[in-house]
């Protein structure tokens, strides 16, 4: 398999692996492709140890490098994940949730590694996207919520 071109690199302490394998289990159209152990001692680690693993996540080519706690993930890069029902969006938001995770506000959450995730309903972004009152009426509705609840956006959104 070729590396693709451009490929988002994330930085784990020492469980890109297990990260991966989630992801895998979890998001449609993920995978991990191949795992990489170092062939000498580096500063997080030692010969041996899961260096890097390649993974894709719903289509997205990605690299999980362990490279110790130097730097923590941060909101400042997040996944965003488009769903097309409340039924989907209450499966990505709870195996992250259930598997260690933590909710945040309007559809934000962390998984276990400390990696975000926005879980994004399409009505939401419909809504937003059509602007005027009804973009204002949805978001103010987002605005009370941590998981999306679509039945709320659609109601908020129709007024």
């Amino acid at each position: 398999m070729a590396t693709p071109r451009n490929t988002i690199c994330l930085w784990y302490d020492k469980d890109a692996e297990a990260a991966a394998r989630f992801y895998a289990s979890v998001f449609p159209d993920s995978a991990v492709q191949a795992v990489f152990h170092a062939p000498a001692d580096f500063p997080g680690g030692k010969a041996g140890d899961v260096l890097t693993v390649q993974f894709t996540v719903a289509g997205i080519p990605c690299i999980g490098l362990n490279g110790g706690p130097v730097f923590p993930q941060s909101e400042a890069f997040s996944f965003q994940i488009a769903t097309d029902s409340q039924e989907e969006t209450d499966r990505y938001w709870n195996a992250i949730i259930d598997n260690g995770g933590q909710a945040s506000d309007c559809g934000w959450c962390k998984d276990r590694w400390g990696l975000s995730w926005q879980i994004t309903p399409r009505v939401l972004t419909e809504a937003l996207a059509a602007g005027g009152d009804e973009a204002q009426r949805a978001f103010a509705a987002m605005m009370t919520m941590q998981k999306i609840d679509v039945a709320a956006i659609e109601a908020a959104r129709h007024g």
